[in-house]
């Protein structure tokens, strides 16, 4: 497929609909259908499954989010203020509100409606919680109380100001997740909430998503992005961030899939971006992912047991939701679509907008559909999709909205378990329940309550199946109950996740008795070998808290066995705080690692870039020896990923340099690269002239070095940790046009990858020279490629214009249409007009 994306692309209505006339692409409006006939518009791949309607207009109106209560009480944030009109006028009025839903006669339906707050502007995010809610409005989060049981908010608190960010809805934290671990989680934020001796605490976390957040039976987090459907944690929240000489680029927003294609049933020309050519197939239907939001991890007891674990994800801009199956192997996660060529539920009508999911306490999977014309925000509207929508009168009536609950036709339909009553000795035995709801709910009620149910807890650790166990560790956790006792017998639990988290919360309690840190020192030590390795990564995170010697001899077992993985090296790195110069000068004594493997010259270069972080004086000598000491041929890779480390290390002043406290005593002008000595400095040291020549362009240190450290985890495999291309794998990047070209060009490679035969330097490489073709990126974050492209651009000897994050969002958003790897004929003849 050629594209020539030409000086103006300003499609009317009417050429885009020439070009697609073929398939019907329509001018005529896009009616509202009532709830009966939106019930027939719905496709599901499952002929097993049914769709039920819960809710409609005008009891829920514009809604974005659904929770559920411990009595079956539905809770819904209604964004009534989103997009009144074309113009999104009044979108600062106070008519934004919280609603409790009731089924009285318990036939599925709700029959009537509270309204709990209002007045609110534009809220996104709700928890329910003891004796109230959060509520997330467009920049505060507050907590709402009521007072005497009437379901109407007495009391609002204000817990965090900032919460909101910009305000933006797209671009604005949400979420209010509460995880297994008792704190909040957001998405498109750095920051989690948890209740602490009745004062709420805001901690920092890792950035996550953009809209929905959720986690599964092993409380890992999920989230997306709109471009890229889903995204996890591989390891457990702010592990990785333990060790301040290292900065870890891995582990965290891990993306599941590559999968961009999706399969609407209807013409999707009311796309913000449905005049760009590729966008959208010859029948007017969106190509992919566009609006990827509200993803949610099935672990109900009512859909068929295929269901469970299975990732869920919205697509309101095509009218469906798609259906991934998550694969876990060690520690690593994947996910892949279920079905070839359509999707798990699909609409024929173009105002069904499925926004976010939700289990519920009957174990069903519900849909929270805006059911609306317009729902790309103001300030992001194209002119083309601004006449679209006013064409098709989209843009009227407003004020809808519908609640839907995907079910099992099979399985008969079971009365909730109403937990509003329940005691905590049975919430205790429910912590083991097939429903996930039902769990989680149990666990918030006994933390919330805080009665003394440790008795029962241990007895469910003891007795219970794995998620019980799991669930109760949590619990007790979260009442501080979690003895050390309690956890190092859970330690010996037969399956991994337990065991995790038994791990986890024996080392955050951070107790200094002895018996207890040498118990722990003698369980990692003699169970490592044997261990899954999910525990075995969990025993690495910890190891920084026991001996060094134990610490480090499993750490070169970890590398050895996943060292290729970048996750792997970024767990190491982070047990390692002040360790980092002692487990470098360990390996160089050791034969093993004087043998070349790229894992070793990447860990290598980490090491040497958190020691020269940590500024020690001494150890920073050290390096500089070990540089400088003669060294067989084929060893002096050590001295390169050396060298490497120290230039990328964020340096001790506002220059990066790293200080040193006096001349080193060896120190060896001529042995060492001239860009090293100018990164040393000391008291009295001369200002040289810098010997290698100096950029055209100004580079921030601070992106260069993130790209470097995102090459080394991302492409290094296959092009080589100095672009030298690696042959049966990938060509060169040194000195290849291809980097040193066009900016857009090569951000458009690495967003939707390449397929060979390409020629480089003169030289054409194919199969078998190289791999068939290189995958797309297309899970990164728009820093993330931008800091790749201005790294390959400005080393090696090359001296390019850095790429900003603004041009890779923009060249995304303009080639998001390319579903396929590029080729090199495509990109040869391509004119990209940036201005556009």
């Amino acid at each position: 497929m050629g594209i020539c994306i030409i000086n103006k692309v300003r499609f009317t209505l009417s050429i885009l609909c020439a070009v697609l006339s073929a398939s019907g692409c329509k001018k005529d409006p896009s009616p509202p259908l009532s709830p009966e006939e939106a019930l027939n518009s719905f496709v599901l791949a499952d002929e097993d499954l049914q769709i039920q309607l819960v809710a409609a207009e005008p009891l829920v109106q514009d809604p974005v989010a659904i929770s559920f209560d411990e009595g079956g009480r539905l809770w819904v944030v209604e964004m009534l203020g989103f997009m009144s009109d074309i113009d999104g006028t009044g979108e600062e009025d106070r008519i934004g509100r919280i609603s409790v839903l009731f089924d009285d006669d318990n036939d599925g339906q709700m029959d009537r409606g509270q309204i709990f707050l209002d007045s609110l502007i534009l809220p996104r995010a709700l928890a329910v919680i003891q004796g109230g809610a959060l509520v997330a409005e467009n920049i505060p989060l507050w907590h709402v109380e009521d007072t005497d049981g009437d379901f109407k908010a007495d009391t609002k608190t204000l817990i965090d100001s900032t919460y909101g960010g910009s305000g933006m809805p797209e671009h604005s934290a949400n979420g209010l997740w509460r995880g297994m671990d008792n704190w909040y989680y957001n998405a498109k934020s750095k920051y989690r909430y948890r209740n602490m001796n009745g004062e709420w605490v805001r901690d920092e976390t890792e950035f996550r998503g953009q809209w929905g957040i959720a986690h599964d039976d092993a409380g890992r987090l999920f989230y997306n992005y709109n471009w890229s459907q889903l995204h996890a944690d591989l390891v457990p929240p702010n592990a990785l961030m333990r060790n301040e000489n290292h900065t870890p680029s891995s582990g965290i927003d891990h993306g599941l899939t590559l999968e961009r294609r999706i399969f609407p049933i209807r013409s999707n020309t009311a796309v913000n971006r449905g005049y760009v050519p590729g966008t959208l197939d010859e029948k007017g239907r969106l190509l992919e992912f566009a609006s990827a939001c509200g993803p949610l991890i099935y672990r109900g007891d009512v859909l068929p047991n295929t269901y469970k674990g299975n990732a869920f994800i919205c697509e309101p801009t095509a009218n469906l939701i798609k259906r991934n199956k998550i694969t876990e192997e060690g520690f690593m996660l994947s996910a892949q679509g279920v079905y070839n060529n359509r999707e798990f539920l699909a609409s024929t009508d173009e105002r069904f907008r499925p926004i976010s999911l939700a289990s519920g306490p009957d174990g069903a999977l519900y849909v929270v559909d805006m059911y609306k014309g317009i729902i790309q925000h103001g300030p992001y509207m194209t002119p083309y999709l601004r006449e679209v929508t006013l064409e098709r009168k989209l843009d009227k009536p407003i004020h809808m909205g519908r609640i839907w609950r995907i079910t099992s036709k099979k399985k008969n339909k079971e009365k909730p378990i109403d937990l509003s009553e329940t005691d905590s000795k049975t919430l205790a035995n429910l912590l083991g329940h097939p429903n996930g709801w039902t769990r989680d709910m149990a666990q918030r009620l006994l933390v919330e309550k805080g009665e003394p149910v440790a008795n029962q807890l241990k007895e469910v650790i003891e007795k219970g199946n794995p998620l019980a166990q799991l669930h109760a560790l949590w619990t007790l956790e979260g009442l501080g109950l979690a003895q050390p006792k309690v956890l190092l017998s859970a330690l010996k639990s037969k399956d991994p996740k337990v065991a995790q988290a038994a791990l986890r919360m024996i080392i955050a309690k951070d107790s200094d008795l002895v018996d207890v840190e040498k118990e722990v020192t003698e369980f990692i030590q003699e169970t490592y070998d044997q261990a899954a390795p999910l525990l075995q990564m969990q025993m690495v995170l910890e190891s920084g808290q026991i001996d060094s010697e134990i610490a480090f001899d499993i750490a070169q077992k970890f590398l050895s066995r996943f060292g290729q993985l970048p996750v792997s090296r970024d767990v190491v790195m982070s047990s390692l705080e002040n360790r980092e110069a002692a487990l470098l000068k360990m390996l160089m004594a050791e034969s093993e690692w004087k043998t070349y493997s790229q894992a070793k010259e990447i860990f290598i270069e980490m090491l040497a870039t958190a020691i020269a972080n940590k500024g020690s004086d001494e150890e920073v000598q050290h390096m500089l020896a070990l540089v400088q000491d003669k060294v067989p041929e084929n060893q002096s890779w050590i001295k390169t990923a050396v060298i490497n480390g120290m230039l990328n290390s964020k340096g001790a002043n506002d220059e990066g340099e790293i200080a040193l406290l006096k001349k080193p005593v060896l120190l060896k002008s001529e042995t060492l690269p001239e860009a090293l000595l100018q990164k040393l400095t000391w008291p009295g040291k001369p200002k040289r002239q810098l010997a290698i020549k100096k950029s055209e362009h100004e580079v921030d240190p601070q992106l260069f070095a993130l790209g470097r450290q995102k090459y080394l985890n991302l492409c290094a495999n296959c092009h080589g940790t100095q672009g030298e291309g690696i042959s049966r794998f990938a060509p060169p990047l040194k000195n290849s046009e291809w980097v040193t070209g066009a900016d857009y060009r090569l951000a458009m490679i690495l967003l939707h990858g390449m397929e060979g035969p390409v020629t480089v330097n003169g030289k054409e490489y194919g199969i078998p020279d190289i791999l068939p073709s290189m995958p797309s990126f297309s899970t990164l974050q728009n820093e993330d490629i931008a800091a790749i492209s201005t790294y390959i651009r400005n080393t090696w000897g090359h001296s390019q214009k850095p790429l900003s994050a603004g041009a890779v969002g923009h060249i995304r958003f303009r080639t998001q249409g390319q579903v396929t790897p590029w080729k090199a004929t495509e990109l040869d003849t391509l004119v990209f007009n940036k201005d556009l």
